[in-house]
């Protein structure tokens, strides 16, 4: 959610910024009017309410047709208020609703684009590796070794769904290790989150409005977590953090659940884009003068794990127009896949300033007393089984088996993954 003092002072600026995200700059004229109307029934339902309490005070010393008169005009007063009431009621509403639909603007140097087409490359890691065979495809080197089941997954639970087996599971938690002695190391909180939150939650975030489709929502009125940075995010809710302490970091691992509604037709196949999944996420709590520079900082992580497993990569500038609503500005990682020839996504990292925080109501205290809204960033340490498509595939041999990278053996027990073996 943005200032409204932000957007009364700035709103033609707002208006174009909030355009390149592909958002309806009307918005803001909207919610223009609905603040001056709010701010009016305000005032005029303060004035009545003061005017109302007055009038009462005097009824006591008041006899005979001035008491009479004085009561008169009380329940006047006392109905204006009535009729007030619910009309400032329904305009704050109004603005409430208008307000959660705009997005955080765009960084200054965020590139222009209105879709992923339009992302760009910025840098390059690693040379694709040139097998002296035709590479399989990961699914191929999943059926050889065993170690996917779809056809009983699809029976069970539907499309999109699939169970790891044998020594893939023991190589997805290997990567858990790995991402958690690194991240431990440079001072993240290791935490396993809720997997349900609240829809508040969800609202904090950015995700409601706009998002419903692709959440999972509960009879209960909670829904299934998306990415641990949804309750991540929550962890500090309504809270003043002592500026001493921040920045705080922390490092979540949880399944994630997303409907990919739309995406029909997209990737049904294989395990690349499906309804459940674990992750390990960053996620920061930062001073806003702090927040540019812990992005980096976030992405350069990122990097390092990817390097760590000496897989090729590269990183993406993401274009205004395929921004989510949460981010100012965001970088993708993408792993080099063989079998396609081409960059999928595995990584992304966002800065989402104090769009978040002012919705979760999470700020800080600064050394000479005043309170602000921190900034917040997430970024990927590790996505299953998208990581997983991207080990097999770079690391398969002729004879169909994956050897194991070097520095994920020490948590594996073994070096390579054959049927078999």
């Amino acid at each position: 959610m943005l200032d409204i003092k932000l957007i009364r002072e700035n709103p033609e600026e707002l208006k174009r910024k909030i355009k390149r995200k592909g958002a309806d700059s009307e918005l803001i004229d909207k919610v223009l009017k609905l603040d001056q109307e709010r701010r009016e029934s305000i005032i005029e339902l303060e004035d009545a309410q003061k005017n109302l309490n007055l009038s009462s005070g005097e009824i006591a010393k008041l006899h005979g047709q001035q008491k009479i008169d004085a009561i008169k005009e009380a329940g006047e007063l006392s109905s204006k208020v009535s009729e007030l009431k619910p009309k400032l009621e329904k305009t704050t509403s109004e603005y409430n609703t208008l307000m959660l639909e705009i997005p955080n603007p765009p960084a200054p140097d965020v590139i222009d684009g209105i879709c992923d087409k339009d992302n760009k490359a910025n840098r390059k890691w690693g040379e694709p590796r040139e097998f002296d065979f035709t590479p399989s495809d990961y699914l191929e080197l999943a059926e050889k070794n065993d170690l996917l089941d779809l056809e009983r997954a699809a029976k069970i639970a539907g499309s999109r769904s699939y169970y790891l087996k044998n020594e893939l599971v023991l190589l997805e938690f290997a990567i858990v290790n790995y991402a958690y002695s690194l991240l431990v190391k440079e001072g993240f909180s290791p935490i396993i989150p809720p997997a349900l939150v609240k829809r508040s939650v969800m609202v904090g975030g950015g995700y409601i409005p706009g998002g419903e489709d692709e959440i999972y929502k509960t009879q209960d009125e909670t829904y299934l977590v998306g990415t641990s940075e949804q309750p991540l995010l929550g962890y500090h809710k309504d809270e003043i953090i002592d500026g001493g302490k921040l920045p705080l970091r922390y490092a979540g691992f949880s399944p994630c659940f997303r409907r990919e509604a739309g995406s029909y037709g997209k990737d049904v196949k294989g395990i690349l884009r499906v309804h459940q999944f674990d992750k390990i996420e960053m996620f920061s709590f930062v001073r806003p003068e702090d927040s540019e520079k812990e992005h980096e900082y976030l992405v350069s992580l990122e990097e390092k794990l990817m390097q760590g497993l000496e897989i090729p990569y590269q990183v993406l500038d993401i274009c205004a127009g395929d921004l989510g609503a949460p981010a100012s500005k965001k970088y993708d990682i993408e792993a080099w896949i063989p079998s396609e020839k081409t960059y999928r996504e595995t990584h992304s990292c966002s800065n989402c300033t104090d769009f978040q925080s002012r919705r979760m109501n999470i700020r800080y205290k600064s050394k000479d007393g005043k309170t602000e809204l921190v900034h917040t960033l997430n970024g990927t340490a590790f996505a299953m089984p998208r990581l997983l498509i991207a080990i097999m595939e770079n690391y398969q041999n002729k004879d169909g088996s994956i050897d194991i990278p070097e520095m994920l053996r020490p948590y594996t027990g073994f070096s390579q993954i054959k049927k078999g073996k």
